[in-house]
């Protein structure tokens, strides 16, 4: 579970307490009705999906219950900044530079071994990889 920070409770809250409620600053047209069916289309249903670093409007919806913006790296889905609604839009080489800052990446986390598959898993494998069948009274799937 994520824990967001609220910049207006100035508290981490769990995320079951927000809604996603969009792209954030997205320019809305100053006249709606005199815009053309491509411009309206453009605002209202295309929207950019980026692979790294999105902003993006969240409502505390079981909180304060106000709308604030934050930026989210979509490809490891953290939260690098929230920030009000009135203040501006953080820099993104700023935000990239302190998300690989926090990012482990150690060489020894990347040569983990994967954890040792159980004796009756392992059996399989094996029977499998040889095609011997099984014992008698051994029950196989």
């Amino acid at each position: 579970m994520f824990l967001i920070h609220c910049p207006y409770c100035e508290e981490e809250r769990p995320e079951l307490e927000f809604r996603h409620a969009g792209e954030a600053h997205v320019a809305r047209p100053d006249d709606i009705a005199e815009i053309s069916d491509e411009a309206f289309e453009r605002y209202f249903f295309i929207r950019s999906n980026p692979k790294g670093i999105a902003y993006e409007r969240w409502r505390h919806i079981h909180g304060c219950a106000r709308f604030f913006n934050a930026a989210r790296d979509t490809v490891n889905d953290r939260f690098l900044a929230t920030y009000r609604i009135d203040e501006p839009k953080p820099d993104a080489k700023r935000l990239a530079s302190r998300a690989e800052r926090r990012r482990p990446q150690t060489e020894a986390a990347k040569s983990t071994p994967a954890p040792a598959k159980p004796a009756g898993v392992q059996a399989r494998a094996a029977r499998a990889a040889t095609k011997k069948p099984a014992p008698k009274g051994v029950k196989t799937r």
